[in-house]
């Protein structure tokens, strides 16, 4: 094996624990799927920082991160709406955005001068998501009551900032579609 391709394995490892996290929240598993969906967390983090630190960033890692991601999240936030956890309108916004940015992503890839990088405001949706998952999947493993729902609050400014990011990658995608 090269030590080049140590980020991919990790990615391609991402790929494999998505189906151990969905059914694991819909059996009700909540710890489980919060442990996995840290282990998943921390190759992705350690993915990046090899393939940063040592340069080994490939276009097949380009491509294949950011999808381990959205995957990711998509599998949470369905099996979560499933359970009536998440309200269902929430996973379709970012259903939605996520299909509109693949769709826009494949666009510019396709043009070879292109590269498509993930913006502080895509980033900050992401962390947003991620910690109203963590969240839930804390507060239903516990079965906590609470009259203030920190988790759907989670999610709501979750919602804003992934609005805002879909406006602005649309933005910069029309500008460099125009170009």
């Amino acid at each position: 094996m090269k030590k080049e391709n140590i980020p991919n394995i990790l990615t391609i490892i991402r790929f494999i624990l998505i189906p151990f996290i969905y059914i694991s929240v819909l059996s009700h598993h909540y710890l489980i799927a919060l442990i996995i969906f840290t282990v998943s967390a921390l190759t992705d983090i350690l993915d990046g920082y090899i393939a940063r630190k040592y340069n080994y960033i490939t276009d097949i890692g380009k491509l294949i991160d950011p999808l381990a991601d959205k995957l990711t999240q998509l599998s949470l936030l369905l099996s979560l709406a499933i359970l009536k956890i998440l309200p269902w309108w929430i996973f379709a916004i970012v259903f939605i955005k996520e299909l509109v940015l693949i769709v826009s992503a494949s666009v510019l890839y396709s043009r070879k001068d292109v590269v498509v990088y993930s913006k502080w405001y895509g980033k900050l949706a992401t962390t947003l998501f991620y910690l109203a998952i963590v969240a839930s999947l804390i507060i239903n493993q516990f079965d906590i009551t609470m009259a203030f729902r920190i988790d759907l609050y989670l999610y709501y400014l979750a919602i804003l900032a992934t609005v805002f990011a879909l406006i602005m990658y649309s933005i910069k995608f029309e500008f460099k579609r125009e170009k």
